[in-house]
C-alpha cells in the first residue's frame, strides 16, 4: 500500500525517467515469425507520447510519384472514411469510451501520458460528407450527413443500406446516391457491448456478397484485471445478419480488432489488432491476420500462438493449445487502427497488398508507428517487410503533427487517410492520374467487384445445404 501511494504521488517527470531506464528497443519484428524476447515486467511500462505540433506549411511524406493533399480540415476527431459509389466520402467523427474507471495508480499516469498525443477537440458524433463536384481533386463541399450519433467508427455500404457502428449499437440509414443528408433517423440493427468500454471502437465491414456484417469488439482491460465477467462478449468479432439483427461469435481471443476488411477475389475476412501491454517495449507484436471462422487468437491466455501470458489467472492450457498465431507481425505497440486492400489503380509497387494506418505507440521510449505502411502480398498472403507509404507525422524534435487512423482505398486508386490528432483527412494520388484515367480505373474496379460478387454467389449456391434458393442479385458492397 505504501508503495502504491508513493508511485501515485511521485512527480510525473520522475516517473518518466524511471520508466525509460529499462532495456533498449530491439529491431522491428516484421513478418510471420517475429523474434519474441522474454517478457519484461516492472513498476511502469515505458511511456512516451510525442507532444502535438502544428502542420503549418508541412505535410506528410509520400513516395516519389505520388502527391498528398488535405481534403478536409477542422473536423471533430475523424476516425474512418467510406468512399461512396459517386465518389463522395463519408467521415465518421467521434471520441468514445470514458466509462472505464482507473484501477491502479499507473492507469491514472498512463492516462495523463496518452492525453498528450490526442486532440483537445470534442468528438463530433456525426458523419461528414465530402464532395468534389467538378472532379478537380478538391472537395469543395463539406457538410454534415448525420449527427447525434454515439462515437461512430466503422462504416459499410451494402446496396442502399448505410451501416454505422456506434460504440453502443450497429445502426442503418437509407442511402440514395448523391444525397447529402440522411433522410431519417438511424434504425438500430443490434446493440453492441458498451459497458465500461475500455476499448470502445467498433470496427465494421461487410461480407463480399453483402449478406453479413462483421463487427470488431475490443477487450475491457489490458489483461483481465477487471475480471472475466467484464470480458463477456469482448475481444472478439461478431457476424451479424443485418436483416434480423441476429449475431453470433465469429472469432475470439483478439484483444482489440480495430479494423476489418474483405480481401478482393477471395471474400476472406482480415483484421488488424492491438495486442496487450506491460510486457516490455518488444512485446507483444500488433498484427495483421486473416480471420478463421471459429478461430481463437490467444487473448488473454497466450500471445502469438502458444506463448503463455503468466499474468492470467486461472490459466487455461486447452485454450492455449488451440490458439492461432497471426499471419503477420507489424511490430510491438504500433497501434494499427486502419486497414484496406489496394487495387491496380494505386499503381507502382503498391498494387498487391494492404495499407495499414498505425496510430502510434504510447508505451515505449522510442515512438513507433505514426505512419501508414503498405504490406505487400503474394499469392494472397503477406510477403516482405512493410513499406512506408505516408510518413513524416513525427518531427525531428520529438513531436508529432498527426496520428493516422482509418485508411480507405478508392476505386480510382486514391488513398484516403483520417488523421484524428490534426483533425484532417488526407488524400494521396498517383501523379498523372488525371480525371479521365480515374474514371476508367473506377469502371474497371467496379467490373472486378461485380465478378467477385458473382464468384461468391456461385460458390454459395454450390455448397449451400439450405432451402435451395440462390442469391443471383447480390447487392453492391462498399466497405
Amino acid at each position: 500500500m505504501m508503495l502504491s501511494r508513493m508511485v501515485y504521488a511521485a512527480p510525473l517527470s520522475m516517473l518518466l525517467i524511471v520508466s525509460s531506464a529499462s532495456a533498449a528497443e530491439g529491431d522491428p519484428q516484421y513478418g510471420p515469425n517475429p523474434e519474441l524476447p522474454a517478457p519484461q515486467r516492472g513498476l511502469l511500462p515505458n511511456m512516451t507520447v510525442p507532444e502535438r505540433a502544428p502542420w503549418g506549411d508541412h505535410r506528410p511524406t509520400v513516395p516519389e510519384g505520388y502527391s498528398i493533399q488535405a481534403i478536409a480540415t477542422d473536423l471533430k476527431v475523424p476516425r474512418h472514411t467510406l468512399v461512396l459509389p459517386n465518389g463522395d466520402i463519408l467521415v465518421a467523427e467521434g471520441k468514445g469510451g470514458g466509462n472505464a474507471p482507473k484501477l491502479r495508480p499507473k492507469d491514472f499516469i498512463a492516462g495523463l501520458i496518452k492525453s498528450r498525443g490526442t486532440t483537445s477537440v470534442k468528438g463530433g458524433d456525426r458523419l461528414t460528407l465530402l464532395r468534389d463536384g467538378d472532379d478537380d481533386g478538391r472537395y469543395e463541399m463539406q457538410t454534415v450527413f448525420a449527427d447525434d450519433l454515439n462515437a461512430p467508427y466503422g462504416l459499410a455500404l451494402v446496396g442502399n443500406d448505410l451501416y454505422v457502428a456506434n460504440q453502443d449499437a450497429l445502426v442503418r440509414f437509407d442511402y440514395r446516391e448523391g444525397q447529402t443528408r440522411a433522410s431519417s433517423a438511424p434504425e438500430v440493427i443490434t446493440e453492441l457491448p458498451a459497458e465500461i468500454n475500455h476499448h470502445w471502437t467498433k470496427a465494421l465491414t461487410a461480407s463480399a456478397d453483402g449478406r453479413y456484417l462483421y463487427v470488431g469488439i475490443g477487450s475491457n482491460s489490458n489483461i483481465t484485471e477487471r475480471g472475466m465477467a467484464a470480458e463477456v462478449d469482448r475481444a472478439r468479432i461478431w457476424e451479424i445478419d443485418p436483416g434480423t439483427g441476429a449475431h453470433r461469435t465469429y472469432a475470439t481471443g483478439i484483444r482489440n480488432p480495430t479494423a476489418l476488411t474483405i480481401q478482393p477475389g477471395t471474400g476472406q475476412l482480415w483484421a488488424v489488432a492491438n495486442e496487450r501491454d506491460e510486457l516490455g517495449p518488444n512485446l507483444v507484436p500488433d498484427y495483421l491476420t486473416s480471420i478463421q471462422e471459429g478461430g481463437f487468437y490467444g487473448w488473454p491466455y497466450s500471445y502469438w500462438g502458444q506463448h503463455v501470458d503468466p499474468r492470467v489467472r486461472p490459466q487455461n492450457s486447452q485454450k492455449v493449445k488451440s490458439a492461432i498465431a497471426p499471419d503477420y507481425s507489424l511490430g510491438s505497440h504500433r497501434a494499427p487502427l486502419g486497414v484496406d486492400f489496394s487495387n491496380a489503380a494505386v499503381g507502382g509497387q503498391f498494387t498487391q497488398g494492404v495499407f495499414i494506418g498505425e496510430h502510434g505507440s504510447w508505451n515505449r521510449s522510442n515512438p513507433a508507428g505514426y505512419k501508414v505502411v503498405f504490406v505487400p502480398f503474394e499469392n494472397g498472403h503477406p510477403a516482405g517487410d512493410p513499406v512506408d507509404f505516408v510518413s513524416g507525422f513525427l518531427t525531428g524534435d520529438g513531436k508529432t503533427r498527426g496520428r493516422p487512423v482509418g485508411v480507405t482505398v478508392a476505386p480510382d486508386g486514391s488513398v484516403i487517410v483520417a488523421d484524428d490528432m490534426s483533425n484532417t483527412v488526407w488524400r494521396i494520388t498517383r501523379d498523372g492520374n488525371d480525371s479521365t484515367q480515374r474514371k476508367d480505373d473506377m469502371n474497371a474496379a467496379s467490373a472486378t467487384e461485380a465478378e467477385d460478387r458473382a464468384s461468391s454467389s456461385t460458390k454459395d449456391e454450390s455448397t449451400s445445404e439450405g432451402d435451395g434458393t440462390t442469391d443471383d442479385e447480390a447487392p453492391t458492397t462498399t466497405a
